[in-house]
């Protein structure tokens, strides 16, 4: 069982949460399989109402932790693929529409599927080349794995068949999809700086916003659906309104290049995950200035906020798993 967690968590001012990260410390989550790695833990999420959070390792290891209770005992541990060479995790993502299914991307070749009550592999998709990205389609239905050499892969849950593969003609990094069913809209990170906008399924290009003068490595659309945060190679992260695609900030107190980047349950804030540099900076989406700051002692690659509180995740910690205001923290 997970935590009880309300789906419409009081609001914070900003100035309170500020205070608040200030004042709250980390829950770790050890991971014995981490090895004291820093780079241990490649992929992160949460479910789509926070009772679970997954992570995803460099030994081909996925973890369902509670968020409650951060002893190892208490999770489920899934592998993926056999032992050896090509079983790094490069990207967990759960069903926005079945809490229970959960999407994993390995650099073996395999999209594989996963009951997490059942605790097993319910299905494995050779996408032919190596997966890092993938997005799971708002509707549930469907599923894009991002490959290496730049070709996006639709899988249909179905059948668990590849219904289409559409090659880019620019280096293709992270995916992720918008808030709406209908219609659906794919958001594809260049290694132009750009992040293209496509409809979904028919995979027609619609606009590019031009957001950085190097690679963009990762975007996130706010809960509310008026913001679009993207993260480049520029140590910027930009945060674009979606109705008139304008850039409204570029935050650049980030010390290197931004690899993940997020927004709070209620799209007030946003924060973003680094591989160089400690420390994670919290900034108000509307006003663009920084309110607060998580200190760590190594990079925080990838964060990822609770979907309906104000926790924080993060890996980099060779401990493992952090996570500011989960098991009583306050937020």
């Amino acid at each position: 069982m997970g935590p009880s967690i309300s789906p419409h968590h009081r609001h914070l001012s900003r100035e309170r949460l500020s205070a608040l990260l200030s004042s709250t410390k980390p829950v770790t989550y050890h991971d014995p399989a981490n090895r004291g790695s820093p780079y241990a833990i490649q992929a992160l999420a949460w479910t789509p109402t926070g009772h679970l959070i997954a992570t995803g390792s460099h030994d081909r290891t996925i973890r369902i932790w509670n968020p409650d209770r951060p002893h190892h005992r208490h999770t489920t541990e899934l592998k993926a693929g056999s032992p050896g060479y090509g079983n790094v995790i490069e990207k967990v993502s759960w069903n926005p529409e079945h809490e229970s299914q959960l999407l994993s991307v390995s650099n073996d070749g395999f999209a594989r599927f996963w009951d997490v009550r059942d605790k097993k592999c319910v299905a494995e998709v050779n996408v032919g080349g190596e997966p890092f990205s993938c997005a799971w389609a708002p509707d549930g239905r469907t599923v894009v794995v991002g490959r290496k050499d730049d070709k996006l892969v639709a899988i249909d849950l179905r059948d668990m068949s590849i219904q289409e593969s559409h090659q880019q003609s620019v280096q293709t990094n992270q995916l992720a999809f918008g808030n709406a069913s209908e219609p659906m809209t794919l958001l594809a990170t260049t290694g132009e700086g750009h992040v293209r906008l496509i409809n979904y399924p028919d995979m027609k290009f619609l606009h590019t916003l031009k957001a950085h003068t190097s690679p963009c490595f990762c975007v996130a659309m706010s809960p509310r659906g008026d913001y679009v945060a993207t993260g480049g190679s520029d140590a910027i992260i930009s945060l674009w309104d979606t109705e008139y695609a304008a850039c409204h900030h570029a935050l650049g107190k980030m010390t290197g290049p931004v690899r993940s980047v997020g927004f709070s349950w209620d799209g007030s804030f946003v924060c973003g995950g680094s591989d160089e540099g400690t420390g994670i900076e919290v900034a108000h989406v509307s006003s663009g200035e920084y309110i607060g700051r998580i200190e760590t002692l190594h990079p925080a690659r990838l964060v990822e906020w609770h979907p309906s509180r104000y926790w924080i995740a993060y890996s980099g910690d060779p401990s493992g798993l952090k996570i500011v205001g989960a098991a009583g923290g306050g937020l």
